[in-house]
């Protein structure tokens, strides 16, 4: 193939004569070898996890722009020609469609050359990055200037960066957990190639960009979030001072029904300021996929029963709920922290478990690195259950109560059960809010399971909208879905924002389920 003769996919409304005159444009703007149609530079944007069908989401070319100029043309290329652009930081957007389309014929718009560690504050822990930058390569950063600070990081921390997790409002492991509330001033490139600087960027000579969230007027960061109303190319965000004391620590529950008391403790802690960064409160079943495939632990057909979970981690000496969480602070504080969380977890039949008891057990060493802002991949130990690459995060978000922890556990494990898929999850507690996140894995190489996979994550949706739980985030093919829960006052403010921001429609049509 070559580089004139594009992918039988095209853009919505083009044929092959319109379509390469946009590409003609897109190697003047930015040099032929940053513009990509051949079906083997393509792979890496052509492959999804989830259990739609590649053709669905599949992209008609690549594009990677190296700097905001380069971004600016690329835009106005998109609106004479009338060609969708879907922009990604990294692309590795694991279990949620990766670097791929919502829309089948969207140019990718690959933000990977844009990857400088534009300024970092050492004196008030802050950092301005693009959106090609990694966790790795700040970390790596923090560490060769031999400054103070922690970062927080998703599980896939060394391949993805801050600037797509934060946009995606994702969710971390220590107090910084929260990335969109520790996120500073955004640099964004619209649809018609004006550049908006939130919070107090847009002020000439701006002092407090990475420090004063919200400028004057109208906070407009939110709406960069999850949306399609244009191009973030530069992100603030504040970093964490290095603890004096890092105390990690595991709550190891025996039983199937103490899920309650596990959500309860942690929200009760969070709430109180004992337990200051994201308590996660697993199921036995994911800690166990990430180090075994299933085929060598459990003999049966259809789900993993409770039955058969019960006996394993009897003779295994494993808790069925595990609780992982951690103190930080000066030593003083953290003791008398840790008197609280021992005097919380006294009463309740679990064990309380540190480095003392656990050692170098692999999870355990994981979760500390995690709560600690550092970096490892073995949650892809995860893919190796059932092998065959196919993975959907279905993560309904609830109050963190017993209750709502009890019915959502009931609820997703008979819907699992009935597709024949494992119930491989758990909740991420934020003192009043938790987020019930569950990887429907399956073998995408088998079309029965593909098919299965995308009807229970169909069912899952809807059975839990009926009972109010909304989505966190989701994956390319069900956004629309996602977007509709909302309801149409909500769906119908997107598309005003959409329409009066970017009226030919060309960044990410369909992202989050907005739409002209």
């Amino acid at each position: 193939m070559t580089v004139d003769s594009p992918r039988p996919v095209l853009p919505p409304g083009h044929d092959r004569r319109s379509f390469m005159a946009g590409i003609a444009e897109f190697r003047k703007a930015i040099g032929e070898d940053n513009v990509f149609v051949e079906e083997e530079r393509l792979a890496p944007y052509t492959k999804i996890m989830i259990s739609g069908e590649d053709a669905d989401h599949a992209p008609s070319a690549a594009i990677a722009p190296a700097s905001v100029p380069e971004i600016q043309a690329i835009l106005a290329i998109c609106n004479q020609h009338r060609i969708p652009v879907w922009p990604v930081s990294t692309g590795k957007n694991f279990g949620y469609g990766t670097a791929a389309p919502a829309m089948r014929g969207t140019v990718v718009l690959d933000l990977r050359r844009l990857n400088r560690i534009i300024e970092v504050d050492g004196e008030l822990g802050t950092a301005l990055v693009e959106p090609g930058v990694t966790y790795r390569a700040l970390l790596d950063h923090l560490k060769a200037q031999d400054l103070p600070y922690w970062i927080d990081v998703p599980a896939p921390g060394p391949i993805v960066g801050p600037v797509g997790q934060i946009l995606e409002r994702g969710i971390g492991y220590t107090p910084y957990g929260d990335h969109f509330a520790h996120a500073c001033g955004m640099e964004v490139v619209l649809a018609n190639g004006d550049i908006l600087r939130t919070g107090m960027g847009s002020i000439a000579g701006a002092k407090s960009w990475q420090t004063n969230r919200y400028g004057y007027g109208p906070y407009l960061d939110g709406i960069f979030s999850q949306s399609n109303f244009g191009v973030v190319t530069k992100m603030g965000l504040g970093l964490m001072p290095r603890p004096e004391v890092y105390k990690p620590f595991l709550v190891s529950f025996p039983n199937h029904g103490d899920l309650r008391r596990a959500v309860e403790i942690a929200r009760d802690l969070s709430l109180r300021g004992v337990i200051r960064n994201t308590p996660v409160v697993g199921h036995v079943l994911y800690m166990i996929a990430m180090k075994a495939r299933r085929a060598d632990v459990f003999p049966g057909e259809g789900s993993v029963t409770d039955e058969w979970i019960t006996q394993f981690t009897r003779d295994h000496h494993l808790g069925i709920w595990v609780m992982q969480a951690a103190l930080y602070g000066s030593a003083a504080q953290v003791a008398a922290d840790w008197a609280l969380v021992e005097q919380a977890y006294a009463k309740s039949g679990a064990m309380l478990l540190t480095d003392r008891e656990l050692g170098d057990e692999p999870t355990w060493q994981h979760a500390k690195r995690l709560m600690a802002g550092e970096l490892d991949l073995d949650e892809f130990g995860l893919y190796n259950w059932r092998g065959g690459g196919g993975s959907a995060w279905f993560a309904p978000v609830a109050r963190a109560t017993g209750a709502d922890a009890t019915a959502i556990i009931t609820l997703g494990k008979q819907i699992l059960a009935e597709f024949g898929f494992d119930y491989l999850g758990g909740f991420m507690v934020q003192q009043r809010n938790m987020i019930a996140v569950m990887d429907l894995l399956f073998d995408r190489s088998s079309p029965d399971e593909r098919k299965r996979a995308h009807d229970c994550f169909a069912r899952l949706m809807s059975e839990f909208g009926k009972r109010g739980y909304g989505i966190y985030r989701t994956n390319i093919a069900f956004m629309d879905a996602a977007a509709a829960l909302q309801g149409p006052v909500r769906m119908n403010v997107n598309r005003t924002l959409k329409r009066a921001l970017d009226p030919n429609g060309i960044i990410a049509p369909g992202k989050s389920g907005i739409h002209l």
